[in-house]
């Protein structure tokens, strides 16, 4: 049985990426091969702009000369989607530590500490029954829209304790009125 060393030589290119090979009848005596190099794990869109490397040949000729003429080109592109990946590593990298990046993450930290303060100052302070100025620590909803639902959650909380009920309070009134009509009439009728 005849050994073909294709899979052999294909291992020695020593390659990273994929190698899909398209092998057709070109005429009666000329095969035409084609080999896509594609790398899913590079997430760089130019590498599909890539095109086809195409030989052309008999079957003698790619016998002999396949892999001498394929190698440089295979591992040129494979080489190209390689360094696209690393650059893109390479820039996310610098951007997580870049110090803007590093700022923004420290104002979002301070940001984030000066609202639990707030909340925390507000909570106290309704505790001790002083809600209008619970009400006045809580943050601004402005200045913390992502927490816009807990903050007016409170401040209605805290409304409830310092603004009367409009229906409340003219019932008591009603009611402190009808106690004082009875007094006056009692007063006057011994």
């Amino acid at each position: 049985m005849e050994t073909a060393n294709f899979f052999r030589q294909i291992a020695q290119m020593d390659i990273n990426s994929k190698l899909t090979l398209s092998i057709t009848k070109a005429t009666e005596n000329r095969i035409l091969v084609s080999i896509l190099i594609e790398n899913d794990s590079c997430a760089d869109k130019a590498k599909n702009v890539i095109p086809p490397f195409n030989l052309k040949g008999s079957p003698e000729e790619l016998d002999n000369g396949f892999f001498e003429h394929i190698k440089k080109p295979v591992q040129m592109a494979d080489g190209l989607i390689s360094n696209m990946q690393n650059f893109l590593m390479g820039l996310e990298t610098a951007q997580a530590n870049s110090a803007m990046e590093k700022q923004k993450s420290d104002k979002e930290k301070a940001k984030g500490r000066k609202y639990s303060e707030a909340i925390l100052k507000a909570d106290a302070l309704a505790k001790v029954g002083k809600y209008k100025e619970a009400w006045t620590a809580l943050p601004k909803v402005g200045d913390y829209p992502e927490n816009k639902e807990d903050i007016r959650k409170k401040q209605d909380e805290y409304e409830k304790q310092f603004v009367p009920n409009l229906w409340s309070a003219s019932e008591q009134k009603a009611e402190q009125v009808n106690e004082q009509e009875k007094v006056d009439q009692e007063e006057y009728n011994p």
